[in-house]
Parts: C-alpha cells; sequence; structure tokens
C-alpha cells in the first residue's frame, strides 16, 4: 500500500486515547473500567419494545433525510416550551457527532477559526480540521471556567464558530447561567455562530440547565438519546436552531448519512415520553462519592454534570499517572487526550457502585505510593 493514497488531512488526526483504552481493557482480566463514557444502564424496556415493534411493522426503509415527521415535532414542541421560540428547525442526526460533522462541514471554510475551550470533547479539533479549519483554543484550567474577556480577545475576522459544551466531558462541568448568556451575547454582537453541545444537558445535579439558546435563538444546539436512556450504541441524535443552517445540514445529510437510523427513531419517540430523575439522582449520589472517596488525596473541582470527574494526577504527568493504575487494573484516561495539558486524568463515574469503590481504593493507594 502507498502512503500517497491517503489524504494530508489524516496526519493531523490521531487515533483517540479513550479508544486505546478500550482495546487495552480486553487484554486485561476483570479490570475496574472507570474509562467508559456511557451510561451503565441498559436501554429502558419500552424502548425497546418500541423498536422491536417498529421492525416487526416494517419500519426498516430509509426515512425522509430529516427525520420521522413524528419525532421532529415532538422535539420541536418541547424546544418550544423551553425557549419559546417558535421559529427553530429541528433535524434528526445520527448521533450527535454526526450532527456536529455536519453542521461544522455546512459553516466552516478552509481557514475559518473554531473558538473551542480546553479541556475539550476528544473529536472537536478533529472535525474542525475535517472541515479545514483552525482549532482556536482558549485555556480554562484550573477550575474549567470560561473567561469572557479570552474570548473576545481570541475573536478575529476569521472566526466563524465558537464551540461549547455543558454539562462538560471531560470535566463534568456545567458553566454558569451568567457565562452562557454573556457567550451568547458576545457571539451574537460579533456575528459568529455558537454550537451548544447538550448531550449531557438531563445530568446537572446542582442548578437547573441551561443552554445558551435562552438568550440568542441563532445558537445552534445538538442533543441526543444516547446518555439520557442509554442509547450510545443506537447513534439517534438531533439539531436545533437557525432555519437556514439546518436547511444546509439537512441538504448535506442526504448525501453522507441519508437519515438516522428508521427503527431507531420511532424507538425514540417512546423515550421523549420517560422519566429519568431516577437515574440522574443515581448518577448525582456516585458523583458524591467519588468526589468524598478522593478529595483528600486529589486536586479536584466538584463536578456538577455530566458522569466525568478530572482530577489532577498526584504525581508525575498524567499520562504516567494513567499508566501506573492500568497496571494495578484500574482503567482511566489521560487528560491529555482532551487537553493540550498532560496534568489530570478522567474518571467515568457511570458504573456500578462495587466497580467505583474498587476504583476510589486503588486511586487512593496509588496516590500515597
Amino acid at each position: 500500500m502507498s502512503e500517497a493514497w491517503i489524504a494530508e488531512r489524516m496526519q493531523h488526526i490521531e487515533s483517540s486515547g479513550i479508544r486505546k483504552v478500550f482495546e487495552l481493557a480486553r487484554s486485561l482480566k476483570d479490570p475496574v473500567n472507570l474509562s467508559i463514557g456511557q451510561p451503565h444502564f441498559d436501554v429502558p424496556p419500552s424502548v425497546k419494545e418500541a423498536a422491536h415493534a417498529a421492525i416487526d411493522r416494517g419500519a426498516n426503509s430509509y426515512t425522509v433525510t430529516q427525520g420521522i415527521p413524528e419525532l421532529r415535532e415532538k422535539i420541536k414542541a418541547d424546544v418550544r416550551k423551553q425557549l419559546g421560540q417558535a421559529d427553530r428547525e429541528v433535524v434528526i442526526t445520527s448521533g450527535t457527532s454526526g450532527g456536529l460533522v455536519l453542521a461544522l462541514l455546512v459553516t466552516v471554510n478552509p481557514g475559518d477559526e473554531v473558538i473551542m475551550f480546553d479541556p475539550y470533547f476528544v473529536m472537536y479539533p478533529h472535525l474542525v480540521t475535517l472541515a479545514g479549519g483552525k482549532s482556536v483554543v482558549i485555556d480554562t484550567y484550573p477550575h474549567w471556567q470560561i473567561d469572557l474577556d479570552r474570548v473576545r480577545a481570541a475573536i478575529t475576522p476569521r472566526t466563524k464558530v465558537i464551540l461549547v459544551n455543558s454539562p462538560a466531558n471531560p470535566t463534568g462541568t456545567v458553566l454558569p447561567k451568567e457565562t452562557l448568556r454573556g457567550l451568547a451575547q458576545l457571539a451574537r454582537e460579533r456575528n459568529v455562530l455558537l454550537l451548544s453541545d447538550e448531550i449531557y444537558r438531563a445530568f446537572c445535579y446542582d442548578a437547573p440547565f441551561c443552554s445558551p439558546a435562552e438568550f440568542n435563538e441563532d445558537v445552534l444546539v445538538f442533543d441526543g438519546f444516547s446518555k439520557t436512556y442509554g442509547m450510545t450504541g443506537w447513534r439517534l441524535g438531533f439539531a436545533h436552531g437557525p432555519r437556514r443552517v439546518i436547511e444546509e445540514i439537512i441538504k448535506l445529510q442526504q448525501f453522507t448519512f441519508v437519515c438516522a437510523p428508521s427503527v431507531v427513531q420511532h424507538a425514540g419517540l417512546q423515550a421523549l415520553d420517560l422519566d429519568v430523575s431516577t437515574i440522574v439522582a443515581d448518577y448525582q449520589r456516585k458523583r458524591d462519592r467519588i468526589y468524598a472517596g478522593l478529595k483528600d488525596n486529589f486536586e479536584m473541582e466538584l463536578p456538577s454534570g455530566a458522569f466525568y470527574a478530572f482530577p489532577k494526577a498526584p504525581w508525575g504527568t498524567g499520562t504516567e499517572f494513567v499508566s501506573e493504575a492500568i497496571r494495578n487494573s484500574l482503567l482511566i484516561i489521560p487528560g491529555v487526550t482532551f487537553s493540550s495539558h498532560d496534568t489530570h486524568f478522567r474518571i467515568s463515574y457511570a458504573a456500578e457502585a462495587q466497580t467505583i469503590e474498587r476504583g476510589i481504593e486503588i486511586l487512593n493507594r496509588l496516590a500515597k505510593r
């Protein structure tokens, strides 16, 4: 095989450090796995039944590109109730990630700048590279808060997009309402498109969820079913926002993903009727246990959402500490996977209580080595 066959852009895209840990997990016997960024619970029975029923009645063909009307209308009604904006358009996507891919491809020209915040979800810089854009990364260490003055200073004539994620992966940070309002207003003032990744919106523990779209009707929002309903492998997401942008996303989806999985769209209708408050309460208890169990030996912020904690390694680099943890059969993710800094590591507490307790024991033992 010739290297000449490989596009130059791939030199700037590396395999995810998360996937590398997933592969390593297969080689370990009975590892303590606090690495996986997905709910530990299964898809609710009623959602499975809705998928089975859709298969049995023959709803297995392509749907219209933008998604089945029933699901889109149901989401529109929820969005209208949340935001009070009647003119927002909705598209059903192949996962939230699929929506982000399409959005960046339809908005970013080669050389355009996309502002994001470090630490960031591992996919963001690579999607910008795919679109031909340039990532402009603003540091949020050590408390994971956005300094609006730094954002204002980072905006140039080439700035096209700001990408924000709250509740956030990998830190578990939920940004204050005042910050989101300021970011939304700044985007409007400077004519920059604000993309808001809200896939963890159900998992807010200390304050109600807030979207920057509440303060700027042109914010493009991404959400989905993976985290809230345990449907990670079902690949069902959606986006809502300015009609003109959504129209272009729908057009590009015709020639890429075609449509979101048909059966899963019908199951999504059932999922939207579910009350997930008991699940969220359970994850808040897990959050509390992780923080209480580690705060004496690790420098860490109390995560206020999602299901991640992002402690600082107590010695060495984040990668060195994670390597030692893996040698002790604990799977966690080095922070450098999400960041330009190699100082922290990510814990996912989407796990059984016994797994969390074993993880806490191993981490505290390693911290005191």
